[in-house]
């Protein structure tokens, strides 16, 4: 990709952008958000058209008229927001468009067949037939990579692709790209964590705000060098843990039970403390606190707030008791993608912004002027559409709407999932910020470092029951681990 331009009303997302991919090769992306990674991408796939610049594939000019193109040509991409069509099966979402077919009608047995046959292959244990709206959001992950893979690709754009996928899954994809590699695929690879580029990848390009800034040999690269690179500046706190006064319990669940998701699980948040939830895929973790915030109710388990019980039976409910969710996946259950930043961040207390029947839209401005402001959201102005920000931006978007109301008690279901490292550590200071101020956090996290780097304590879960509960000073990768695959449990 020679000299790439693109341009956006107001924004210049690409301003003469190089990229050269070897074949049989994996060549690192890297750039915080907003840096013009995803954008260029999409040029790649056909989805947005270059203002300038060429893309030169396989040793011909390529122009791609949209993705079925860049598809025929040999490019697929993992997208990094999932958007799987959830009344459909495995099978039927990996094959879309390009089922097998017996006269007119689609051949179901040869469809269910094929698929297996592409999990067998690249180990996947994943039900063909379940339906994806029945699946966790890191086995969708699972389903998106196979489904990439099974375009038989020369090249495969990989966007984020294990950030909602626990460490045992990333080695599984792992194995998978050292296949694809030694077969000659060449494939790109975006992620924001750092010590997979020196993992997996060959050579990394660095983008800093849509600007080409340099390509290296990953061997020839250290983790302060490469972040150097993306930031502009040297970033030596990427957990900026502070230690503050914890004070009284706050938050107590006792005996949650949801048949088939988790059984018996304990634990309390005290003010002023970071409570960490780890476990792998399937621990049950995004489900007890779905179930604390009215989501998906409790079959049994009590619920205690400042030592009094509550009955939380709805969303609604849980605001009003001063408990605000950061949900896993932004696209799916956070953004109101259509929506103006203002809208999405008042949502949930846009009772508070109305007089009558009209919406103070001073007062809304200010607010949210400030939230912007305060959580460094980069946007034109307050009514760009938050589907048209970095995947970091809208989450400090979705941040700052329950910063609007307020909570004693936040939730935050993997608050950096996707997030570059300059993004990642303002927002873990804007969590011991909070927790400062005497605010409980409950964070959960697939990323060890992060578990233990912010966490004053950590509650580790296994397969829906509670495994055990570490202090701050005693937690270790070793001991998570242990608790997390169940090969010690709590007495």
């Amino acid at each position: 990709m020679r000299n790439i331009v693109k341009e956006f009303p107001g924004v210049k997302a690409l301003d003469g952008v190089n990229l050269k991919v070897r074949k049989g090769t994996v060549h690192a992306l890297m750039g915080e958000n907003g840096a013009g990674k995803s954008t260029l991408m999409k040029i790649l796939m056909g989805i947005y058209e270059p203002n300038g610049g060429e893309v030169i594939f396989k040793g011909k000019q390529l122009v791609c008229k949209g993705t079925k193109a860049a598809i025929e040509s040999g490019i697929s991409m993992i997208h990094q927001e999932l958007s799987p069509i959830p009344d459909m099966t495995v099978a039927e979402n990996i094959y879309l468009g390009r089922e097998p077919v017996k006269g007119f009608i689609v051949d179901e047995k040869e469809l269910y067949r094929k698929t297996e046959e592409l999990f067998k292959e690249l180990d996947i244990k994943i039900d063909v037939t379940s339906k994806m709206r029945d699946l966790s959001t890191a086995y969708t992950q699972m389903v998106e990579i196979a489904k990439a893979i099974s375009y038989n690709a020369d090249l495969i754009i990989m966007d984020e692709p294990t950030s909602a996928i626990t460490e045992k899954e990333v080695d599984h994809l792992f194995t998978i790209i050292n296949k694809l590699r030694d077969k000659g695929v060449a494939i790109i690879y975006i992620t924001h964590k750092m010590e997979e580029v020196f993992q997996i990848t060959d050579e990394v390009t660095v983008l800093r705000d849509g600007q080409y800034v340099g390509t290296e040999l990953a061997e020839n690269i250290d983790n302060n060098k490469l972040i150097e690179m993306m930031v502009g500046r040297e970033l030596k706190e990427m957990f900026p843990k502070t230690i503050v006064d914890i004070k009284e319990e706050i938050l107590a669940i006792k005996d949650f039970t949801l048949e088939g998701k988790f059984q018996n699980v304990s634990f309390n948040v005290r003010k002023g403390e970071i409570l960490g939830l780890a476990g792998l895929m399937g621990a049950g973790r995004s489900e007890v606190v779905e179930s604390l915030f009215g989501i998906n109710l409790p079959d049994s388990g009590e619920v205690y707030i400042n030592g009094k019980k509550v009955n939380i039976k709805s969303p609604a409910d849980a605001i009003k008791n001063g408990i605000g969710l950061l949900t896993e996946d932004r696209k799916l259950t956070g953004c109101f993608l259509p929506l103006a930043l203002t809208d999405n961040m008042i949502m949930p207390i846009v009772d508070d912004y109305t007089n009558g029947l009209l919406i103070s839209d001073k007062k809304v401005n200010d607010d949210c002027q400030e939230q912007r402001i305060s959580l460094n959201v980069k946007t034109p102005n307050l009514e760009q559409i938050i589907g048209n920000l970095s995947g970091g931006n809208q989450q400090k978007v979705l941040l700052a709407r329950w910063m609007l109301t307020s909570p004693d008690i936040l939730i935050v279901d993997e608050p950096t999932r996707g997030i570059d490292v300059g993004a990642k550590s303002e927002i873990h200071k804007l969590m011991c910020k909070l927790a400062g101020m005497g605010k409980a956090i409950i964070m959960i996290s697939s990323e060890m470092p992060e578990v233990l780097g912010m966490s004053d304590r950590v509650v580790v879960m296994h397969e829906g029951k509670k495994t055990g509960e570490l202090m701050r000073e005693e937690a270790t990768q070793e001991k998570v681990m242990e608790l997390a695959t169940g090969i010690v449990s709590a007495k």
